[in-house]
């Protein structure tokens, strides 16, 4: 059942007497001279015609009050009726020519136009009053949607978002004060005053925009609160009710803005802390397996070697030299796997970009022996990507398809590749192997830090060697993914965007620090 309407609006709600006399004052002027004219002129009208129907002439006349309340309100419509009433009576009531009424119904004619017309009057001042604030609360509205939509939509800075403000109300200037406290994340939306901002009173002045704008309450001619912690002040001029309500409408969008940022600062927080909690904890699993293994094999040649009283023979001897050597080398790699891996995390890798020829690559990487295969094409046009880095991508994907396909061939391949995200061509580095392959349902995870095929433990790592080369490849703006290989295999898929300078000459330009590591 539908509410019902109440015959008189709320009391709150309700026009006072002064808003329905005037409008403006410039619409009040109108008003008053039409009021003192149009009366007289239909009257004159009506002489010059010898028309002396006198209730069309009292219609005409109320016409002319109503046509007055339209553009000047209550009190130049009442001012109408007045001269009208006085107009009638000069012109078209016995005895022409004075004020005095002869006849009793003429008096009684005259009080009813009177008050018809003051109550005409006031009926279209309260509705040319009503439709003028329908006018504005939908402007309004229209306003605060189009910036809400502006603000929530977007990225803009605090600045942007007052500049906003004071276009949409036409202020000389406005500024954001933030109320100051120790724990600047203990405020709503986590608000923390810029370097070097100014402090009054125990107000932090965050940002401001405008021609001298104010800085403290005392300074401006208005101020806003949306909330305890944060006040807008305005300059230029005092706002009106309805402007007010815009402005706290705006402060209200702006504390969402904020609480939204922590939101997103909070889960991306809580993202770094799990991913640290994991790398930790995979790190001491590798401490307790996978670096223990190699130490305890140095540790057992080491001790072998050092005993006095045993003489090993030569090849003895140089075998126990090689399982010191490939033990150091597997406790290499773990660590500088494990050091990527913490810069990948914690978003540090700066790749130094140039172009560089996926040929180039190979002779830096490449093992001793014959299960690679080179057909990559002679004329392959130049990538963009940090050479440091991308020997690392390679000789990680490599190792890892010659861990996975022991006695299999490995080819390296590569063509024309798919445009990136930006709209880029791309060339592709195909790294195909024909081992044992990856169940399709692990093609999407096998690049996750400590992901190892089968979950199995596996001879030197940690399963850190794909997410290392993930992580460098997307910090060089490229994708890198893992296909099929067609009668069995993985092939590994890395792209990156063609290079529009000249490639290097040579092995290209590398980047080492002092210890030979990366940067």
């Amino acid at each position: 059942m539908s509410e019902r309407t109440p015959f008189f609006p709320a009391r709150e709600r309700r026009l006072r007497l002064a808003e329905l006399g005037v409008l403006d004052r410039r619409r009040t002027l109108v008003g008053l001279v039409l009021a003192l004219a149009l009366p007289a002129i239909v009257e004159l009208a009506v002489v010059a015609t010898g028309y002396n129907n006198f209730p069309i002439i009292m219609l005409l006349q109320l016409v002319a009050a109503v046509l007055v309340a339209v553009v000047g309100g209550l009190w130049p419509a009442v001012t109408a009726a007045v001269v009208a009433a006085l107009v009638l009576n000069w012109f078209s009531t016995d005895p022409v020519g004075s004020f005095v009424v002869a006849e009793p119904e003429a008096v009684v004619e005259l009080a009813v136009f009177l008050a018809v017309a003051c109550s005409v009057a006031l009926a279209v001042g309260a509705s040319v009053r009503r439709y003028e604030q329908a006018t504005r609360a939908a402007a309004e509205s229209d306003a605060m949607s189009e910036l809400a939509l502006g603000i929530l939509g977007s990225t803009a800075d605090t600045e942007e978002f007052l500049e906003r403000v004071r276009a949409t109300l036409g202020l000389r200037a406005v500024t954001l004060l933030a109320r100051h406290t120790d724990d600047d994340e203990g405020r709503l939306g986590g608000a923390a005053a810029p370097p070097g901002a100014l402090r009054r009173g125990g107000w932090d002045v965050l940002a401001s925009v405008g021609e001298a704008p104010p800085v403290t309450h005392a300074a401006a001619d208005d101020a806003v609160a949306p909330d305890g912690w944060y006040t807008l002040l305005a300059a230029g001029r005092r706002l009106d009710p309805g402007e007010r309500r815009m402005m706290q409408a705006f402060g209200a969008y702006f504390v969402a803005m904020r609480q939204r940022a922590q939101l997103v600062r909070s889960r991306e927080d809580n993202r770094r802390l799990v991913e640290g909690n994991t790398i930790r904890t995979a790190i001491l699993r590798a401490v307790s397996h996978d670096l223990r293994t190699p130490l305890a094999g140095i540790k057992l040649s080491v001790s072998s070697l050092r005993q006095p009283a045993v003489e090993f023979a030569p090849d003895e001897e140089a075998e126990l030299l090689a399982t010191i050597e490939d033990c150091t080398d597997r406790l290499a790699l773990l660590v500088d796997n494990l050091l990527d891996m913490s810069r990948i995390t914690a978003d540090t890798v700066r790749p130094l970009l140039q172009p560089v020829h996926w040929r180039e690559v190979l002779p830096r990487v490449l093992p001793e022996g014959g299960r690679v295969v080179d057909v990559i094409p002679p004329h392959s046009p130049p990538v963009d990507a940090d050479p440091v880095l991308l020997d690392r991508v390679v000789a990680n994907l490599l190792e890892n398809a010659l861990r996975y396909a022991p006695g299999q061939v490995v080819e390296f391949t590569a063509r024309a590749g798919s445009p990136g995200p930006d709209g880029r061509p791309c060339g592709e580095l195909r790294i195909i192997d024909h081992g044992i392959g990856v169940p399709p349902q692990d093609l999407l995870t096998i690049f996750r830090p400590f992901q190892r095929l089968g979950d199995a433990p596996a001879r030197g790592g940690v399963g850190l060697g794909l997410a290392v080369a993930k992580g460098f490849v997307e910090a060089m703006g490229g994708r890198i993914e893992a296909e099929e290989t067609p009668g069995g295999g993985l092939t590994m898929v890395v792209s990156l965007p063609l290079s529009q300078g000249a490639a290097p000459g040579g092995e290209g330009q590398r980047r080492e620090d002092a210890d030979g590591r990366l940067p």
